[in-house]
């Protein structure tokens, strides 16, 4: 068996053409959907994540504002520049780019962002909504895995999705979001973590399997059901080389498999996109 390709950049080109429509229909109502971005110091890989973003928001019609603090700012720099973006009409969304450089506090940063503002989902006011099942922004990583899987015809509903990994980006709000009664969702889910002996007895139970744990080659195919669909979205860098949570064998056994490159990643920015594009909408709700 060779896995078929859960392809993220083929489903992401689609909802970015959507996207695009919506847009053009707010620009025409007077409202240019606009994402902002906070970069604090030189990051090679945020630098080059955010400068994607923006090429994004170029292609399908977006506005996009952006400040890049040097390594040595203090914290009420950092915070001076998300008070700018909350005070600021035209952002109507933004993300603060993680991991801020040592000394700075990344979770007083996010807690003074505005929530109806927060592009990543990951305001603690929208990760209540998320786990109380209400309407709000959520995580892009985790509606980006989901909406891969149901662009590919895989019905979570029912089925036992098990997530390996608790990181507050992918892990945590993901088993929320699958448990979720609604459309698509609705399934059995178990989270492991790195914490956790033997987590291929768990693995071998899944259904569905997400690799959201940042550690190489954690998941290899001795720990995947024959037939499973496997989700990769942890990765981790070595040096310049972007390195997966499932090993490659695990493509012999796994009946869909995300690749590394070309998988969750493009998934994750179109949601971020979507989230902006539907803060503008309610933008343009309220001009009317």
């Amino acid at each position: 068996m060779t896995a078929q390709v859960l392809d993220g950049e083929v489903v992401a080109a689609r909802i970015k053409d959507d996207l695009a429509r919506r847009i053009a229909v707010l620009r025409d109502q007077g409202v240019t959907p606009g994402l902002g971005t906070i970069l604090v110091g030189d990051d090679g890989p945020s630098a080059n994540y955010v400068a994607m973003k923006h090429r994004d928001c170029e292609a399908i019609g977006m506005e996009s504002f952006h400040r890049h603090l040097p390594a040595d700012s203090t914290q009420h720099e950092v915070e001076a520049a998300v008070d700018a973006f909350n005070e600021n009409p035209e952002v109507d969304a933004y993300l603060m780019q993680y991991p801020f450089p040592a000394g700075l506090d990344f979770e007083a940063a996010l807690l003074r962002m505005d929530p109806a503002k927060d592009v990543d989902g990951l305001h603690p006011v929208n990760l209540g909504k998320l786990v109380m099942g209400t309407v709000g922004p959520r995580p892009c990583t985790p509606v980006g895995i989901v909406e891969l899987l149901r662009a590919y015809d895989i019905d979570l509903k029912g089925a036992h999705v098990v997530v390996v990994g608790r990181g507050l980006t992918i892990g945590r709000p993901l088993a929320n979001l699958l448990t979720l009664k609604e459309p698509g969702l609705n399934a059995a889910v178990t989270v492991v973590h790195t914490g956790v002996d033997d987590i291929g007895s768990y693995t071998r139970e899944a259904d569905v399997l997400v690799a959201a744990a940042g550690s190489p080659g954690l998941v290899t195919a001795d720990m995947v059901r024959p037939g499973a669909v496997v989700v990769a979205a942890g990765v981790s860098f070595q040096g310049r080389k972007l390195l997966s949570d499932v090993a490659d064998d695990v493509a012999e056994v796994a009946s869909w498999l995300s690749p590394r490159m070309g998988g969750v990643g493009p998934m994750t920015r179109a949601m971020l996109l979507s989230n902006c594009v539907e803060a503008a909408e309610r933008r343009a709700v309220g001009r009317g």
